[in-house]
C-alpha cells in the first residue's frame, strides 16, 4: 500500500487543539452515539475507486466495503492527518492519505467512482466550491455518499444554531457551522439527491444544536461539461 507524504510547507487548517479533542469524542462516539453504524450505512455498495473529503482521524476506513479498489483521503488538518494514516495501515483496504482543502482537490478531473463527504461540508470555508471540485473529480452519473450537520427543522433550534454560528461555535469547532442548508448545497452544485434520512444524534438522546444531520446519496449529471 502506497502512502504519499504527510509533509506540507504550510498547512492550509490548522486546528491543533480541536483535532485532539475531536479524535477523542469520535472514537467514544462511535458506540456511545451510534455512529459506527452509520459509518456502515454511508459506505454500504460503494465500489471501485473513492476520494473521501476531510477524513478527519480515519474512522470511516474500517468500514469500507471490499469492492473499493482505493480510498484517496483527503486532510488539510495536520494532527488529524497523521492519525489518519495510522487508521489507514489498519484499513482492509488500499487507503491513500493526502494533504489538501476541499475547496482545491489535488487530484484529475473524472477519476473516480464515488465520493464520500461525511461531517466536513459543515467546516470548510466555502461550500459551492468544495461541491463544484467534488463534481469535478467524479466520473459521470458517480455517487456522492453525505452524512453532514444541517440546519434543525425546528424554527427555534433553527435559530439558535445561526447564533451560535455567528458568534464562538466555528471557532471553538474547528469550523463548523450547524445550519447550513446542506441538502439545497448539494443539488444546487448539479448533484441529485436519490434518498436522504434525517438523523439525530444521539438517536432517542436531548436535542443539541449539533444533533441534526442528513444521511444520504446523491448523483453527479450523466453528462460533464469539459474544462
Amino acid at each position: 500500500m502506497r502512502l504519499r507524504s504527510t509533509r506540507t510547507p504550510r498547512d492550509a487548517v490548522h486546528h491543533p487543539v480541536f483535532a485532539r479533542c475531536y479524535a477523542r469524542m469520535s472514537v467514544a462516539a462511535e458506540s456511545a452515539a451510534g455512529l459506527a453504524a452509520i459509518r456502515a450505512e454511508l459506505l454500504a455498495g460503494l465500489t471501485g475507486r473513492v476520494i473521501e473529503i476531510g477524513v478527519g482521524n480515519g474512522l470511516n476506513f474500517a468500514h469500507y466495503p471490499p469492492p473499493v479498489s482505493e480510498v484517496v483521503a483527503i486532510e488539510p488538518e495536520r494532527t488529524l492527518r497523521r492519525l489518519a494514516v495510522r487508521s489507514a495501515l489498519r484499513a482492509g483496504i488500499p487507503v491513500d492519505v493526502v494533504p489538501g482543502t476541499a475547496e482545491a482537490l489535488p487530484v484529475k478531473s473524472e477519476a473516480f467512482d464515488g465520493a464520500v463527504a461525511s461531517l466536513v461540508l459543515c467546516t470548510v470555508r466555502d461550500v459551492e466550491r468544495s461541491l463544484a471540485e467534488i463534481r469535478r473529480v467524479l466520473r459521470p452519473g458517480a455517487e456522492l455518499r453525505f452524512f453532514e450537520h444541517v440546519r434543525a427543522d425546528e424554527r427555534a433550534m433553527a435559530a439558535t444554531q445561526r447564533a451560535l454560528d455567528r458568534t464562538f461555535w466555528p471557532w471553538v469547532a474547528g469550523g463548523c457551522h450547524t445550519s447550513r442548508d446542506t441538502l439545497a448545497a448539494i443539488t444546487a452544485a448539479g448533484f441529485t439527491v436519490e434518498s436522504y434520512r434525517r438523523v439525530n444524534l444521539p438517536e432517542g438522546g436531548i436535542r443539541l444544536p449539533t444533533s441534526s444531520c442528513v444521511l444520504g446519496v446523491a448523483r453527479g449529471p450523466v453528462v460533464t461539461t469539459r474544462r
